[in-house]
């Protein structure tokens, strides 16, 4: 028996992880416990954030968990983002997004190839200290950023490995000639797993190439290290260029010493999407990417295949036509979930005739 520690969300948020749920719950040899924390906005006022506090711990014991998306406030003093809290407190890394292509829906600029975005999760340009100083035209603001040796080659070690894994690409790279101290750094931890690792092909670009190289980018698979902010702006594009940023999951890995993942939050990368709520109409394949996800860091062999065929029964399920209205068609939330269960259902069975 193993524990999945469930984060429950908002608005459609919460929707799509039920719909996931049910997806995992659909197959009982998993022998999953699912222990639930409720961090809704309310439910984080409610508490003052000690719910997130209290999933974190659960997390650092259990070392699995799925997320749904949840709001973060705008307003300075509110409870603020809970997955800025649920990182640091994990001691959360990297944020790992691939986008891939969806079967039956048209890629961006005749991208094929998987494309994998492993994003800094700490440091760089969030939690960077800000201030302002002067008035009227001659206001002045500052910020004052931060990267650590240690969050640097753990990116560069997970990016060379997770590369070396899929027979991927290592792509990209900092804007070290404009920050040759800073982004530097990175560029040199880069620089020195590549040595680590001579059969992965290495080709650094400058971040702003690396943007303008994704358009011609089809047939290789890529690995594309990033600093958190580059990363978050990067993952975005990705997705979309597979045709919907609902079409696959978001990671956040923390690893040990030995550069194993030790804890694993999945998610969708989207938002709340509060104009769907209640509507069944939003697109879950993320979520239930993200359970696929979730499974794929249990070395089981036979958790290792439900993880497969989740992913396989919910891209079969696209390219039979099944498809939620973002993508072309006209699923609904649930009619989309019951034919991935359909599929998986019967594709566990015929395996395991076939054994």
């Amino acid at each position: 028996m193993r524990t999945v520690v469930v984060l429950e969300g908002d608005q459609t948020g919460q929707e799509l992880l039920d719909e996931a749920l049910r997806v995992l719950r659909s197959v009982p040899s998993l022998d999953l416990v699912f222990l639930p924390f409720d961090l809704s906005l309310e439910n984080r006022r409610a508490t003052k954030n000690q719910v997130v506090l209290d999933a974190a711990a659960a997390l650092n014991q259990h070392g699995l968990g799925i997320k749904a998306a949840t709001i973060t406030p705008e307003q300075k003093g509110d409870v603020g983002s809970p997955n800025a809290i649920l990182r640091e407190a994990i001691g959360g890394q990297i944020i790992l997004r691939t986008g891939r292509r969806i079967p039956s829906v048209r890629p961006f600029g005749g991208v094929h190839a998987p494309i994998a975005v492993v994003r800094m999760a700490v440091d760089d340009a969030y939690n960077a200290k800000e201030w302002r100083e002067g008035e009227g035209l001659d206001e002045m603001s500052y910020r004052t950023e931060k990267l650590s040796r240690r969050t640097c080659r753990i990116v560069a070690e997970y990016s060379f490995r997770y590369a070396s894994r899929v027979g991927a690409k290592v792509f990209g790279g900092p804007k070290f000639t404009v920050s040759p101290t800073y982004e530097g750094m990175f560029k040199e931890e880069l620089d020195a797993a590549a040595k680590r690792y001579p059969s992965v092909i290495y080709d650094p670009q400058l971040i702003d190439a690396t943007y303008a190289l994704l358009l011609d980018a089809s047939g290789e698979s890529l690995v594309i290290p990033t600093l958190n902010r580059d990363g978050d702006v990067m993952s975005d594009l990705v997705l979309k260029m597979f045709g919907s940023i609902a079409g696959a999951e978001s990671q956040i890995l923390a690893l040990d010493n030995d550069f194993k993942v030790k804890v694993v939050v999945t998610e969708a990368p989207h938002g709340t999407a509060p104009s769907l709520q209640g509507k069944n109409v939003a697109n879950p394949m993320a979520m239930i990417l993200a359970g696929a996800a979730l499974l794929s860091h249990v070395e089981e062999v036979a958790v290792q295949r439900v993880s497969r065929a989740i992913y396989e029964a919910t891209l079969e399920a696209v390219h039979q036509g099944i498809k939620t209205a973002d993508l072309g068609g006209h699923a609904t939330t649930s009619e989309f979930t019951d034919e991935v269960i359909r599929r998986l259902t019967t594709k566990l069975e015929v395996w395991e005739a076939l054994r």
